[in-house]
């Protein structure tokens, strides 16, 4: 059982240890902790009884509908998210159809294309073109047909607009001024850390954990979304705050103290614990 924080779960340096020895352990050439450029954890909701094992625990789900009228579903994981569903409606329309004396057509998730999946292999076959048309690499086309799918037209469309837009950020080259501009204009995006943390992966793809960015972020963000001065700072200060301890919560020698750590740095929107 996991009686810390769910909100923010902190590796502790014996968690990445744990991790460096396993991972050395097949490897040639052992890495050490300077070859590492971010850390992540996590919580997942397992099946089981209160006394099993890590291992032996249900990596599935299982959906309940024991109160007439409440369909709970418990487990699961995001990779089964679109079977986890189906099997939820189909329990909750079973029900439905049963109150309403009428049949419900099947589900057809599994017919359904994801957001962006319509048209991607065209524009997968036109990236050569598309790059000329838009003046890009190839390899940065490839980067956004792969992160937004066809959606990509929609970020070129910002950079057809307006052409700074088609430069990366300064410090996580991977990553275009544009789709911080999308994440904020398109994908609801309202912090700092929605984009650095959620929409892209820089908080764990760079050394710096996205703490070399803010400023950049902030204008582009704040600019979308009408920030002013004061709200600009107060983004930056938390987020700067949010990387101060999540590197000490690394530091710490057990999952308490690293949770301590991480507690430190108080939430953007403060979170309402009497809901929990």
């Amino acid at each position: 059982d996991w009686n810390l924080s769910k909100d923010h779960p902190a590796a502790s340096s014996s968690d990445i240890d744990y991790l460096l020895g396993h991972v050395n352990s097949v490897l040639n050439e052992p890495i050490t902790r300077d070859d590492i450029q971010g850390v992540y954890a996590g919580l997942r909701p397992l099946l089981a009884g209160e006394d099993e094992a890590t291992s032996k625990l249900s990596r599935e789900h299982a959906v309940s509908t024991a109160v007439k009228g409440l369909v709970v579903i418990a487990g699961g994981k995001y990779t089964t998210y679109r079977v986890m569903a189906k099997d939820a409606v189909d329990a909750a329309v079973e029900v439905m159809g049963v109150l309403m004396e009428r049949k419900v057509p099947p589900c057809c998730t599994e017919n359904v294309p994801l957001i962006g999946a319509d048209g991607y292999e065209a524009l997968w076959n036109q990236r050569h073109h598309l790059a000329t048309q838009h003046g890009l690499s190839v390899s940065r086309i490839e980067h956004l047909l792969n992160r937004y799918g066809a959606l990509a037209l929609e970020v070129l469309a910002l950079i057809a607009d307006k052409a700074d837009l088609g430069q990366p950020l300064e410090n996580a080259e991977d990553y275009l001024r544009a789709e911080v501009v999308y994440a904020a204009s398109h994908e609801g995006a309202r912090h700092l850390e929605d984009f650095i943390a959620r929409r892209s992966h820089i908080s764990i793809e760079t050394a710096h954990r996205g703490a070399l960015v803010v400023e950049e972020v902030a204008k582009l963000m704040g600019k979308e979304l009408g920030w002013s001065r004061k709200q600009r700072a107060a983004e930056i200060e938390h987020y700067r705050k949010r990387v101060e301890a999540e590197l000490h919560s690394q530091t710490m020698p057990d999952d308490e103290t690293a949770d301590a750590a991480r507690m430190g740095a108080a939430d953007v929107v403060p979170i309402d614990r009497s809901q929990h």
